[in-house]
Order: structure tokens, then sequence, then C-alpha cells
């Protein structure tokens, strides 16, 4: 599946113009090709921080809708693996929900992330010892 995978901090920045990323973040935007992607826990960590901003919230929400933000499925199949990543980067601490993107990236053979959490994601690794394009 070629795309993106979106983490949470992008989206925050793009829905919020006096975010110190937001410029950044939107000419990233314009540069990737392909659909973006992402899970639902990176999307609660979003509305989360954008409690606050009601409107981002419903720009977030809207870009899911009309499908400039795709979600991928996590089911309870997709719990051993996220789990086992959980324990192999629990030094760092990985989160729940950079841990779905990481196993999505994996089951999707998706190898491009947009995130500003470089440190940790530049640690992360597919398969084989592959690591994604941080974007």
């Amino acid at each position: 599946m070629p795309g993106t995978l979106v983490d949470a901090g992008p989206l925050i920045a793009l829905l919020q113009a006096q975010d110190p990323d937001h410029a950044a973040c939107v000419a990233t935007l314009k540069t990737l090709r392909g659909p973006l992607l992402t899970t639902w826990m990176p999307v609660t960590e979003a509305m989360h921080f954008l409690q606050r901003v009601p409107v981002a919230q419903t720009a977030l929400l809207e870009m899911i809708e009309r499908g400039a933000l795709r979600l991928l499925d996590i089911t309870a199949d997709d719990l051993p693996a996220i789990r086992a990543l959980l324990e192999k980067y629990r030094d760092l601490p990985m989160d729940f929900a950079d841990a779905t993107l990481v196993h999505v990236a994996a089951r999707e053979h998706v190898t491009e992330m947009f995130t500003l959490d470089r440190k940790d994601f530049s640690v992360y690794r597919l398969p084989r010892g592959r690591s994604l394009r941080l974007v």
C-alpha cells in the first residue's frame, strides 16, 4: 500500500496556524504523494491536544470523513505484534500510538512516516532492520 503514515504531531501542527511547526508541516504535506494514513490512536492523541480548539478537532474529523486521511484498522489479531513492539522498545518507552503506526507500516508495507518525533521514530525498525523514511 503506497502512502505516508502520519503521527499525531503533524496532525496537530497542520490544524493550528499558531503552532510553531505549522508552516513546516504544511510545506511537507505539499510534497507528499499517495494517501495519508494513520490509526485511531494518533487521532485520539491529536483530539486530546486539540481539545481547546474545537474548530481544529472538527477539521481533523472532516479530513477523515472526506478521505484526506485514511484510517488503517487495528484489530485483536494485531495485538501480539503491537505488544512485542512495546516490549522491544520499553526503554524509550514506545507509546501505544507509535506502536500501532510501526506495526501497520510493517503490515501494509508503508515505509514513509510524517512525524515530528524524529528521536523515537529514527530508532524504531521494521522487519529485517529496515528503518522508516521520516518526513
